[in-house]
């Protein structure tokens, strides 16, 4: 069910718009964003109106707000042409995004952040490559080589933590799923949308992974991006959904029947437990002449150099030298999340309990290697299950 018709839409026309369907369809996103909307619609307006080449309708797709937002949309689309106003009642931001384009007769749509963090400059080349027939999507992206940004280091290394765990885990090639800058043709959308069950935050990834997977053409277009230091996203709970959304993609890509991975997840998990208690060993060996941090790193490297062999082996019956490097790489990037959670762990604890016993370390560590296993169970499956089914094929 496409979100056109699992929520209430209401939208109003805009006023002394063009008699014709506009080229563009640039959506407006938006939430509680009363006190920057206004301002920002009336600078991307000008800029449209002055400097940009191809019809365009600006849509404010007020996801339900609470504020003011939806009364201001309306104002806007009372005294500016070619502004629509929609209004959905449940939130969600892929909601909107879906309920506005499938409702559009642009023959391109598009979306940007309320904040305009995107230079404005960006728009042509954004649409261009889908106008011309050279691509069928188009993205911004922060960290294609060319682009510029202004963000904080927080949000760097996450962004750049979760597109690498989408290239890794799902195989794709684009760099950045969840800038606020797109555009496609319209009937892309139409066919796509349909096909995208995320209707919140993942949205943007699961997207682009269909659209990868039915074999569109994605352009990927570096932008000067200037973050919003006042954003309000919950970066904890989206975090929790990419993963979500990453996990329901990596286990169901391949179709297979439940108890085919069931069985997979159990031998995953043996393996798991046996790698936790050689790493608590270790650990505690190693803990007796060394720092914590060094005996952690020690105790990560050596088992999961041996949890990427036993999983390869036991868990998906790969045997043999066929992509070896391959597969211990991708463990050695889960080995990477591992130690970053562990030291940051460490840290913790020197900061908030510096007289922990070596017992309470093991303990807190062990638990955070938990949290590490998902991801190295997504990593692994990505690629060690296409290797056995490449080696299916051969026989």
């Amino acid at each position: 069910m496409n979100a056109a018709h699992d929520t209430t839409v209401l939208a109003l026309p805009a006023l002394d718009v063009m008699t014709v369907a506009p080229v563009i369809d640039f959506v407006i996103p938006v939430f509680n964003e009363e006190l920057d909307l206004a301002r920002n619609v009336r600078r991307l307006h000008a800029y449209l109106v002055h400097e940009f080449p191809f019809s365009a309708r600006i849509t404010i797709a007020d996801n339900a707000s609470t504020d003011g937002t939806w009364f201001i949309a309306r104002q806007l689309a009372r005294d500016i042409p070619n502004v629509r106003p929609l209004h959905i009642n449940e939130k969600g931001r892929g909601r909107a995004l879906a309920s506005a384009w499938l409702t559009s007769d642009a023959r391109v749509v598009a979306y940007m952040d309320v904040d305009l963090s995107t230079d404005l400059t960006a728009l042509l080349p954004l649409v261009a490559p889908v106008i011309s027939g050279h691509s069928d999507v188009c993205i911004g992206s922060r960290l294609a080589r060319g682009a510029r940004v202004v963000r904080g280091v927080k949000r760097e290394l996450i962004s750049r933590c979760y597109n690498l765990l989408l290239r890794v885990s799902l195989g794709v090639t684009f760099r950045d799923a969840q800038c606020g800058f797109k555009s496609m043709r319209a009937d892309v959308a139409h066919r796509l949308l349909p096909q995208v069950k995320n209707r919140n935050w993942f949205f943007d990834t699961e997207l682009l992974v269909v659209a990868e997977r039915a074999g569109l053409r994605i352009h990927e277009l570096p932008v000067a991006w200037a973050d919003d230091p006042s954003s309000s996203v919950d970066i904890v709970a989206t975090a929790m959904e990419d993963l979500r959304g990453i996990w329901r993609l990596a286990t169901g890509r391949f179709r297979e029947t439940p108890p085919r991975l069931a069985g997979q997840l159990a031998r995953f998990a043996a393996v798991g437990i046996a790698s936790t208690l050689a790493y608590a060993g270790l650990f505690w060996l190693l803990r007796g002449a060394l720092p914590a941090t060094s005996s952690n790193s020690i105790a990560l490297v050596v088992t999961a150099v041996a949890n990427t062999a036993a999983n390869r082996r036991l868990t998906f019956g790969v045997r043999g030298p066929d992509r070896l490097l391959q597969h211990h790489a991708g463990g050695l990037v889960a080995f990477a999340i591992a130690l970053g959670l562990t030291n940051a762990a460490i840290v913790l604890l020197s900061t908030f309990a510096p007289a922990a016993s070596p017992r309470i370390e093991i303990g807190v560590l062990t638990a955070v290697n938990a949290i590490a296993t998902g991801a190295r169970f997504l990593i692994l499956r990505a690629l060690l299950f296409h290797s056995r089914r490449r080696a299916e094929r051969a026989l």
